[in-house]
């Protein structure tokens, strides 16, 4: 990967309307500054690194931070570790995601909702 180890990255499917309005969410009330957002459906680096990992992006988002792969439910309980707080989106966020378990019971049906989403909308998913 060509990416600076020190700058997070999170990778994520742009089509889904819900992956979309979480990472603008995320981005706008972030204590993450330098988060760099890549859509998983542009490609790229950083797209083929995940995929040589073994992670699939129809199965989850994927945090890159200090070089390691956080995916799915584990991506989103980093990300709410490393929330700020400050707005209700992040207090929410944070409430629900800085429990691993709760990361873990509760992510496969935000799965299972972007991808019925995207049926619905007539798009598919990742390659």
């Amino acid at each position: 990967m060509t990416e600076d180890a020190a700058s997070p990255v999170l990778v994520y499917d742009g089509e889904c309307p819900f992956c979309s309005q979480y990472v603008k969410y995320f981005r706008l009330q972030s204590a993450l500054g330098a988060l760099k957002l890549v859509d998983a459906r542009d490609g790229g680096t950083i797209v083929e690194a995940i995929r040589a990992a073994n992670y699939d992006l129809n199965e989850g988002m994927v945090l890159i931070l200090s070089g390691q792969m956080h995916h799915g439910p584990d991506a989103i309980h980093m990300l709410a570790l490393m929330s700020s707080g400050n707005g209700y989106f992040n207090r929410l966020n944070a409430f629900i995601f800085r429990r691993k378990w709760l990361s873990t019971l509760l992510y496969p049906m935000l799965r299972t909702g972007r991808n019925f989403t995207l049926w619905c909308l007539g798009r598919k998913k990742l390659r």
